[in-house]
């Protein structure tokens, strides 16, 4: 009998250390060093005698933004979801970042603002793990703690195709300066992102091609570093957002406070609403659209560097039967899977605990001479339950005409009333609040309790 769906999720998600290593294989590759690849190689390290991790930016000496990861300059959330499964293969790893310079934000610092009104914060564990800082700084960060782990290997290459014994992947090919070598392995984890070229490759092994589910989202957005200076704000956190319902323009916006002593502030329409690499643009945009702490610190804090601006014309997945095609040897992980409007912070969190899946398939001892259906069982939940959240949202944008999942009049018409019942109800935004940030699964907020208390808000009766 399948596993409920939140069951799958919870044990997922688990804060609990990983048990004792049980090694399943010799060798295994994984192709791309961004924080999807980093995660599975640690999650790997428990298994495998060796792990190969090839990275195709070379060896970074510090916390600079990455060629390979050309949105690398924007604003970036880990969720708390996230941030739990860090602290769980990285003991430690939190209290590094804070002392390297890492903010952890005060509660009296965070805002939220939905359609220009101030939301209130959920309540949340006291002792969960809370940073916030640039993308670089968390991938030396991570890089530094998985390069320490015994039996993990860093190549400078980039991935050129996979190697294929009879009916499953035996190897992965790989450009090593003007060479291209052969790797092989009993596993390869494809960690190239949104750029994969997994079908590509599979097609050429004569193997079904995996293919994209898309929603076409058309996302803009810019941002810019500033000194932080106390006499201007006090900001720490900061989310606005507003939908496009009642003639307002879907936007959203973001503060955060970082490390040296920095502010990164991020803007971002839709469509043709474009927010430009001009700092007076950007300066007007933070005045005229977002709350006062947004202009505040974009005309009177000096900006440091460049306005970097990206777009991103779509969020995608692997179709879930095309994937149940793959053959022995070969899993995908983080945006190879798939990958969401960032602006809901999921990218990073997901593939953390895409690694966790990852973990937890190889402590099953499973034959690695069979496809890999546990993990990608198990990660089609996460995915499922990453892309509910994000898409729901991006349906309400003008320009989105779908895919519309099945039951979506009725999912979006609950959900707007369970978002408006939060505002004056804790309990409710406690449980809308661990599901958006990936603590729990989606379809907990169907439960009767639950369905009963945005109904009896709805009606103006009082929740008890």
């Amino acid at each position: 009998m399948p596993r409920p769906p939140a069951r799958v999720f919870a044990e997922i998600a688990t804060a609990d250390p990983p048990r004792g290593p049980r090694t399943v294989m010799g060798r295994a590759v994984v192709l791309g060093a961004s924080i999807a690849g980093m995660l599975a190689a640690r999650g790997l390290a428990d298994h495998a005698e060796e792990v190969l991790l090839v990275d195709p930016d070379g060896d970074p000496t510090g916390p600079e933004p990455r060629p390979g990861v050309p949105q690398g300059g924007q604003v970036h959330a880990l969720l708390p979801a996230g941030q739990v499964q860090l602290e769980r293969w990285f003991p430690g790893i939190t209290a590094t970042a804070i002392r390297e310079g890492a903010v952890p934000p005060d509660p009296a610092t965070v805002e939220l603002w939905v359609n220009g009104r101030l939301r209130p914060l959920p309540a949340t564990p006291q002792d969960e793990p809370t940073l916030v800082t640039t993308r670089p700084f968390l991938e030396n960060l991570v890089r530094r703690a998985t390069t320490a782990v015994p039996g993990i290997r860093v190549v400078a290459g980039r991935a050129e195709g996979l190697v294929f014994d009879g009916a499953r992947v035996s190897g992965a090919r790989v450009r090593v300066g003007d060479e291209v070598v052969t790797e092989p392995a009993d596993l390869v984890v494809d960690a190239t992102g949104r750029s994969s070229r997994l079908a590509e490759w599979l097609g050429q092994g004569g193997h079904p091609r995996p293919t994209w589910q898309r929603m076409p989202i058309r996302l803009n957005y810019a941002s810019a570093l500033f000194e932080r200076d106390p006499a201007i704000s006090d900001a720490g956190v900061v989310i606005a957002t507003s939908d496009a319902d009642d003639g307002r323009v879907a936007r959203q916006a973001g503060i955060q406070a970082v490390e040296n002593d920095r502010w990164i502030v991020l803007v971002a329409g839709y469509g043709d609403d474009r927010p430009t690499r001009d700092p007076a643009d950007f300066r007007e945009r933070c005045s005229r659209d977002f709350p006062a702490a947004f202009g505040d610190i974009a005309t009177g804090a000096r900006m440091i560097g460049d306005v970097v601006t990206y777009h991103q014309a779509d969020s995608r997945r692997r179709d879930t039967a095309s994937l149940r095609q793959l053959p022995a040897g070969i899993i995908p992980i983080g945006d190879a899977i798939a990958s969401f409007n960032p602006v809901y912070g999921q990218g990073m969190t997901s593939a953390a605990l895409h690694a966790s899946c990852l973990s937890a398939y190889l402590r099953s001892a499973p034959s690695l001479a069979e496809p890999a259906r546990g993990y990608l069982d198990d990660v089609q939940v996460v995915v499922d339950a990453a892309w509910s959240i994000s898409t729901l949202a991006d349906l309400r944008l003008p320009h989105v005409d779908g895919p519309y999942p099945r039951g979506y009049p009725v999912a979006s018409w609950f959900g707007r009333r369970l978002q408006a019942a939060s505002f004056t109800d804790p309990e409710l935004n406690r449980r809308l609040s661990a599901v958006t940030m990936m603590h729990e699964h989606p379809s907990v907020l169907a439960r009767p309790g639950t369905v009963a208390r945005v109904l009896r808000g709805e009606r103006g009766r009082p929740v008890g």
